[in-house]
């Protein structure tokens, strides 16, 4: 792992992020790539305060960075934050161009788009996280989000205008997304939830492949670091909205 460098930061020689909305499995994807220690640190590095350009551009060579110059970022993009990124990395970079400005800080990038064929489950197992507030479960120590403590069960309710307003802003943020990369004439490597779940290892693979790593096609796969969250009561919830609405 690359120790902080503020003082004499090094460009990466190879880059990738990872684009999603929630409950796409993107944390258990990133912590496998992490867990490889030849791919980059591919977290959240846009959640909270950004700083400046300069100070965004340097946690991410840094911190973002392993010691084989890969970097990698998960980012879930909304069209405000991903302004509020352009507009620092433009000035610490001096592109004006939003594509050149990126890529400047993203060299030889590669893009993966994560998604989920069933969207009524996702946005049930999105508004069941929203209210308990258990996003994921790390099964062991040693992950980006650390071990956290069991939460209180907290009481959740069943809310058709709830889901019905995920399922749109599922859309909203997929459509940003994909205009962003249409600006950039990218053709991201698409990464379907259901395919992942059914082919974890395979799709690990998949990505290192994408990333051109030497040696990473060898490396060993960690198993999966988080538990799955959808139970009965998750079904329950599916199949009462596919009562009031069809067939989805």
């Amino acid at each position: 792992m690359r120790p902080r460098c503020y003082s004499s930061v090094v460009a990466p020689v190879r880059s990738y992020i990872i684009w999603f909305t929630q409950r796409v499995g993107s944390t258990l994807l990133t912590q496998a790539l992490e867990d490889t220690g030849v791919a980059g640190r591919p977290r959240e590095w846009f959640n909270g305060p950004l700083g400046d350009g300069a100070a965004l551009r340097d946690t991410l060579w840094c911190e973002a960075t392993t010691t084989n110059g890969v970097l990698g970022v998960k980012y879930g993009m909304t069209p405000e934050l991903h302004a509020e990124i352009t507009v620092k990395l433009q000035a610490v970079t001096g592109c004006a161009d939003e594509r050149t400005a990126w890529a400047a800080v993203f060299p030889a990038c590669k893009h993966v788009f994560m998604t989920r064929r069933d969207r009524v489950r996702l946005a049930i197992s999105w508004w069941r996280a929203i209210q308990s507030q258990d996003w994921h479960r790390p099964t062991r120590e040693g992950t980006a989000l650390g071990v956290r403590p069991p939460r209180t069960a907290a009481p959740i309710a069943y809310d058709r205008n709830a889901i019905d307003h995920l399922l749109r802003e599922i859309d909203e943020r997929e459509a940003a997304i994909h205009d962003v990369l249409r600006r950039w004439d990218v053709q991201p490597h698409t990464m379907v939830y259901e395919d992942f779940i059914a082919s974890y290892e395979d799709t690990v693979r998949d990505v290192l492949d994408l990333l051109e790593i030497p040696g990473a096609r060898s490396l060993p796969v960690p198993a999966p670091s988080f538990a799955r969250l959808a139970d009965e009561l998750s079904e329950q919830w599916y199949e009462r909205y596919v009562a009031e609405h069809g067939s989805p």
